[in-house]
């Protein structure tokens, strides 16, 4: 679907962004993919990794300017929307400037897609949009939303919109993994709380959850990937284990556990192999079956959730991932 295409990609200077590029240009050598962000040096540096192909184009811009979006998907195929204000402290510190981004970014994408005929959106959202607890999760919640209900709005149009949501990235720039390495051997190691848990996915993994987003969507679909959970305090044995826990207290709006399926969603909820879809209510979407495909409902008070997880990954297969990541850790 993607070969020979125009894609663009918000916010792609970011961690996803680094990863998505060189993975779809090698799988799917699309005609052109346009990278958009607002910071200027992060595309000088990207920039310099793709110097000599010519597929690769950068474009200055912010999803709150809904006229620079509709000039940078002039003749786009697809988009991928990663651009957001992610940081749950500095969300809960600056609620204004996360909505301008998270929601009326998101409003204005939506707009902009239809309005230059595109495809297919995929959005990427997040385990705080479930039973959101901040204003990120809040923020994302109210853009799955908006995605969602794009698919009734482009009208003739026919642009088609999709979310994939996941949970903690390994090794993402600001999350656990890097925090936690920068600690290493000092006497202690920061921990949150010692029952806390977390969904472990790679940036890999992520962008495959993508393009079968793209590949499988009808519009409307919610994806969310099987994934491994780990509780913190493994995480932080694996980088140090000879560093004394020191319990520094949950951060404002911070989660105790991730969530990336509700029981309220769990009607709507549908299982596969290595993936679950949380199907729209509206339209009784949720009972199409083009959108069902060979998916089997899940129980009426199931939940998805890092805590009740039956998968676990262990602390020797933490070890051995950072090894063979150690040099991009923490870095895009």
């Amino acid at each position: 679907m993607l070969a020979d295409s125009s894609i663009l990609v918000t916010g792609g200077t970011g961690s996803f962004g680094h990863t998505f590029v060189p993975l779809t240009l090698a799988r799917y050598n699309p005609r052109r993919l346009v990278v958009f962000s607002r910071d200027e040096m992060k595309q000088w540096e990207m920039a310099k990794l793709f110097a000599n192909d010519t597929r690769v184009r950068f474009f200055i811009g912010d999803v709150r300017d809904k006229e620079r979006l509709h000039r940078a998907l002039n003749g786009v195929d697809y988009v991928v929307h990663a651009a957001a204000t992610k940081i749950v402290p500095t969300a809960e510190y600056n609620p204004f400037e996360c909505v301008k981004t998270n929601v009326i970014g998101a409003m204005n994408l939506i707009d902009a897609c239809i309005d230059q005929r595109v495809k297919r959106v995929v959005a990427l959202s997040t385990d705080k949009a479930s039973s959101p607890a901040n204003l990120y999760g809040a923020t994302k919640l109210a853009s799955d939303k908006l995605f969602i209900a794009g698919n009734s709005y482009s009208g003739e149009q026919n642009t088609r919109f999709a979310v994939v949501r996941y949970g903690n990235v390994m090794g993402s720039r600001g999350s656990v993994i890097p925090f936690f390495m920068t600690q290493r051997g000092k006497e202690t190691m920061p921990i949150t709380d010692l029952r806390m848990t977390r969904f472990m996915i790679t940036l890999e993994e992520g962008v495959e959850l993508v393009w079968h987003a793209f590949d499988n969507m009808v519009g409307g679909e919610i994806y969310v990937k099987k994934i491994p959970s780990m509780k913190v305090t493994d995480i932080a044995l694996a980088i140090d284990p000879d560093a004394r826990h020191d319990i520094v207290g949950i951060r404002p709006g911070e989660k105790l556990h991730e969530q990336m399926i509700s029981t309220e969603d769990a009607p709507h909820t549908y299982e596969y192999q290595g993936h679950y879809k949380i199907l729209p209510a509206i339209y009784n979407w949720s009972r199409d079956a083009d959108r069902i495909g060979t998916g089997k409902p899940v129980a009426s008070a199931f939940n998805y959730s890092s805590d009740n997880n039956s998968e676990w990954m262990s602390i020797e297969t933490l070890r051995a991932w950072i090894e063979a990541n150690r040099e991009k850790i923490g870095r895009i």
